[in-house]
């Protein structure tokens, strides 16, 4: 039983370590940098790579099932804020710091959404999205025409800044203060300008989803 448990082992921490090494070099050089520096990267051979992902495409969807966890993982603590308010700012702060962290997700998302178009994880959190939302509204402390999916796409905006480096990442915070004040209830609002977008068109826009012919 040692013996085999052993290499189990050796197999889980190298599928980590491939992992944690595609997220750090995604985030350098785009999801189609080569895998033989994966490999260089994490130390083992390039058959150890195409062992644990046969092709390119499954590594990209293995991060992307990874981030959809990251989102199930942080709803439960937003949706347990003490007030909706406390919920919108937990969500923009943590979504958009994750973001912000792994600038290769929109890349990710658009991969996936060409290879399985049918495949909509994200869908599930527009319940989410429209408690909190609903919470903060009947509280008074969200402005009453901001919808879930404007929310949604600050967190995208946001989540952008991730794209200039590592050198932005402490200063990030100071355009979340912004998006915050202007997401307040108060009596002196401008109104927002146009109608708001719909769920499953925003899905669709950031998974640049193509229409069919």
């Amino acid at each position: 039983m040692g013996s085999t448990a052993s290499p189990r082992r050796d197999a889980r921490r190298n599928h980590e370590r491939l992992l944690v090494e595609a997220r750090r070099l995604f985030a350098e050089r785009g999801i189609d940098a080569p895998l033989d520096e994966l490999a260089n990267r994490a130390g083992v051979g390039a058959g150890t790579v195409y062992r644990h992902f046969p092709t390119r495409d499954a590594l990209i969807r293995e991060l992307y099932d990874d981030a959809v966890g990251d989102l199930r993982r942080f709803a439960p603590e937003i949706l347990g804020a003490e007030t909706g308010w406390a919920a919108i700012e937990l969500w923009l702060e943590k979504v958009s710091e994750w973001l912000t962290e792994s600038p290769y997700l929109p890349a990710v998302m658009r991969r996936v959404a060409e290879l399985e178009p049918d495949h909509r994880p994200g869908a599930e959190f527009k319940e989410t999205m429209d408690q909190i939302v609903e919470r903060a509204h009947a509280e008074g402390t969200l402005r009453p025409d901001a919808t879930g999916v404007d929310l949604s796409v600050l967190v995208d905006m946001l989540g952008s800044l991730g794209q200039y480096g590592g050198a932005y990442l402490p200063f990030w915070r100071r355009q979340l203060a912004v998006v915050l004040d202007g997401l307040r209830a108060r009596p002196d609002l401008t109104p927002l300008p146009g109608a708001a977008l719909e769920f499953e068109v925003f899905h669709d826009m950031s998974h640049q989803k193509r229409a069919a012919d």
